[in-house]
């Protein structure tokens, strides 16, 4: 009775979190034509625009309520509690639900979008041309980052551009298009992780984590695709597969460069000759990941989503000084997005009020640590 009750109250968190995410549908975006539909949208831009301490309140409700459901679960996973059909049911109703949810905390998408239709259907070169460069075009009225080339690797480019052809020049299918596709590389992710470590545990600890269903499932930022050929590769490697797990790692890396700081990890194995010992490769390449995340934050400013790099190789890691940080900020990274639903924008103060957000987390990270670590040692 009580794991029904507790996957109830997560799929009405992921129905609430679906909804709510429509409140922040741009307002120079209109979805439907139809006159029911078109009022419905009004209804939901209105809460999220205009009412802005309510969204925020109701953001902040949805929030706790993952982070809570997401510790209950963790420790029943980890006392082996989760059944199969309760854990099918978490991964499963969150990729149906969370598929058809608006991209409200981010335009990426709508920039991996213009990407592709710069060279599907402008016939022009994305790493030379940018979203300005077509001031006609209806989508540049909702869409951020327009003075921007094409900053990511020809992967990224050949994996969307068959759908901007297949969405033939539509927003609302090639939008879903693009999530679909998202989707598939969240769960395959998640599949991965699953055939490496054989535990639900570390599945949980990456696909009901609130920053990864925020970030992945209804963001849809890229970093998911990286990471699932990199989580892919990583699984062929230890099969020692080693020349499809190279070209995957290659692949990965051509999706956003970051997965480029797995190298060495891979350097090593194949020295080794695969002889190693895999919990401590998991580990370094949680790491290396970090390492990435750091120096993305150091070349502009650090962003929710750059954890989605660090966080499928830290739920592989047994050690605890690699999980408790990941989960602590998986549960308070999210409220990044805080400040900007109180008061509409990413002016001051929220700069100051981001910058002690993230030591907070870092202090709280680092405190649980050597708490931890205390108690292992008495």
């Amino acid at each position: 009775m009580k794991d029904r009750i507790l996957s109830a109250l997560f799929i009405f968190g992921l129905i609430s979190l679906f909804l709510y995410s429509y409140t922040q549908v741009d307002l120079g975006l209109t979805l439907s034509r139809n006159p029911a539909v078109n009022f419905l949208q009004k209804q939901f831009q209105f809460v999220g625009f205009f009412e802005r301490p309510l969204s925020t309140y109701l953001y902040i409700s949805i929030l706790v309520l993952f982070s809570v459901l997401y510790i209950i679960f963790l420790r029943s996973a980890k006392k082996g509690h989760v059944t199969r059909k309760q854990f099918l049911l978490l991964i499963g109703s969150s990729a149906v639900i969370l598929n058809f949810a608006y991209p409200a905390f981010t335009y990426d998408v709508f920039n991996y979008i213009f990407d592709a239709r710069i060279l599907t259907f402008y016939h022009q070169n994305p790493y030379l041309h940018k979203a300005l460069d077509f001031p006609g075009d209806p989508m540049l009225q909702f869409m951020h980052w327009t003075q921007r080339t094409y900053p990511y690797g020809p992967v990224w480019l050949g994996l969307t551009a068959p759908l901007s052809v297949i969405g033939k020049g539509l927003f609302i299918p090639t939008l879903f298009l693009f999530k679909g596709m998202m989707t598939i590389f969240f769960l395959g992710t998640a599949y991965f992780i699953q055939r490496i470590s054989k535990n639900k545990f570390s599945v949980l600890l990456f696909a009901i984590s609130p920053l990864v269903i925020f970030e992945s499932l209804v963001s849809s930022h890229l970093d998911i695709a990286m990471m699932f050929f990199a989580v892919w590769s990583f699984f062929l490697l230890k099969k020692r597969i080693y020349l499809l797990s190279i070209f995957f790692l290659l692949f990965s890396i051509g999706i956003k460069f970051a997965t480029v700081f797995l190298l060495p990890v891979y350097l090593y194995v194949l020295f080794k000759r695969g002889k190693v010992d895999w919990e401590k490769m998991v580990t370094y390449s949680a790491v290396l990941m970090l390492a990435s995340v750091i120096a993305s934050s150091f070349r502009t400013n650090f962003q929710p989503w750059y954890l989605l790099d660090v966080i499928p190789f830290a739920a592989l890691s047994s050690k605890f000084y690699i999980k408790t940080p990941i989960i602590i900020s998986s549960i308070l990274i999210p409220l990044t997005y805080v400040p900007f639903l109180n008061l509409g924008n990413w002016d001051k103060p929220v700069p100051t009020i981001l910058f002690y957000l993230n030591i907070s987390v870092i202090a709280l990270c680092i405190l649980s640590i050597l708490i931890k670590s205390r108690k292992i040692h008495l």
